[in-house]
């Protein structure tokens, strides 16, 4: 069953979406939408990472939250810093930081958070993933960013993933 149906729930929101983004659901579609929910993830098994277990449940909500904050906060640090941009120009810099994240999937993770909040564009990671460069739209203490960066989203990755 496992070799037939890889990924179950993948398969199961496939032929769902199929079904919702083809009116009117008939017979046909109903037999296209299993077709694609079976062949799709059956063709596509070797691309998808290794699984991932989560290890701390409470940390993963506390990093919603922190990442659902600090997104209301980047947009309202942007929008001030458009607002006053006649008066004071944004000084928008690349910000070299250190990783100790070693874990594929949590820099991963990292690297949506990144791009989820405001004003900061994730730009490169190096090769041996021992940094990663940002661009952040408006810093006055990159040192001061950097601990803040770390401690708000690499710092829970760490315990959720390693």
């Amino acid at each position: 069953m496992k070799r037939l149906l890889p990924a179950p729930l993948l398969s199961a929101s496939l032929f769902v979406l199929w079904l919702v983004l083809n009116p009117p659901p008939g017979a046909g579609q109903a037999i296209l939408g299993a077709t694609v929910a079976v062949l799709l993830p059956a063709t596509t098994a070797p691309l998808r990472p290794l699984r991932v277990r989560l290890r701390r449940p409470a940390t993963v909500a506390r990093l919603l939250v922190v990442v659902g904050l600090g997104v209301l906060q980047s947009n309202l640090d942007v929008a001030r810093g458009i607002l006053r941009s006649r008066a004071r120009p944004s000084t928008g810099v690349f910000v070299k930081v250190p990783l100790e994240l070693t874990d594929p999937s949590a820099l991963a993770v990292l690297a949506m958070i990144t791009t989820v909040v405001p004003g900061t564009v994730w730009t490169e990671l190096a090769i041996d993933h021992s940094a990663v460069l940002l661009h952040v739209f408006d810093v006055d203490d990159e040192a001061a960013f950097v601990a803040d960066f770390k401690a708000r989203y690499e710092r829970p990755l760490k315990e959720i993933f390693e």
